[in-house]
């Protein structure tokens, strides 16, 4: 019988406490071991803002700036998303943020350099599924608003194309539950656009749609 790949461990199951509210979940997280990307990064990014909140966002990895800082969507993207959230109706301080990874991925030429960003694997992203499981049943959100190709793998599988359903509502069920969900670009997408403008404006769109499911 073959060995398996290392990867096949991969996961953030033992980690993830039995009980508790979103504060013992962010302690737990802070020694989580179940992939390798916590060697790399500064340290463990968790969600944040409203446990009862009616909208939950779900994006990629913590970026440079995350990473630093401890916290979600606190870069460029960040606040690109608040903006466009209040714009769309939605009161950001009322969401709640997270992403699909908890552990910043990059790679570096040297030490000293910048950090680039790398998208996380399949694995990595299965890996953490169980603290993204764990703040979908502590929060309990009427909606999930999925900010990328990254976060709707995870969530929705590897065959999950955001050009195909951006602006949509979906029901699936997510981790035994039965979950809306309205599919979007990443922010970062927003901000590397060539006519950001008219990719801001599609952004924009896609949160309208969200707007609506909570009204």
């Amino acid at each position: 019988m073959a060995a398996k790949a290392p990867e096949e461990g991969f996961t953030a199951e033992p980690f993830v406490p039995e009980r508790g509210g979103l504060p013992a979940l962010r302690r737990a997280a802070a020694e989580c071991r179940g992939c390798p990307l916590h060697r790399d990064a500064t340290q463990t990014v968790f969600g944040a803002g409203d446990a009862h909140a009616r909208v939950m966002l779900v994006g990629e990895q913590p970026g440079d700036q995350e990473d630093r800082q401890g916290k979600p969507f606190v870069g460029p993207a960040g606040k690109l998303l608040d903006r466009a959230l209040a714009e769309a109706g939605i009161d950001p301080g009322r969401a709640y943020v997270t992403n699909a990874v908890k552990h910043f991925k990059f790679t570096q030429a040297e030490p000293r350099k910048r950090r680039i960003h790398k998208a996380p694997t399949l694995r990595e992203m299965t890996a953490c599924g169980p603290w993204l499981a764990a703040e979908l049943a502590v929060v309990e959100p009427e909606l999930i608003v999925v900010l990328g190709a990254t976060a709707g793998k995870a969530l929705l599988g590897s065959s999950f194309r955001v050009t195909r359903v951006r602006g949509t509502v979906l029901e699936e069920e997510i981790h035994g539950r039965r979950e809306r969900l309205v599919p979007t670009v990443h922010p970062s997408a927003v901000l590397r656009a060539d006519d950001r403008e008219s990719a801001y404006d599609g952004f924009l769109s896609d949160l309208k749609v969200a707007a609506r499911v909570l009204e």
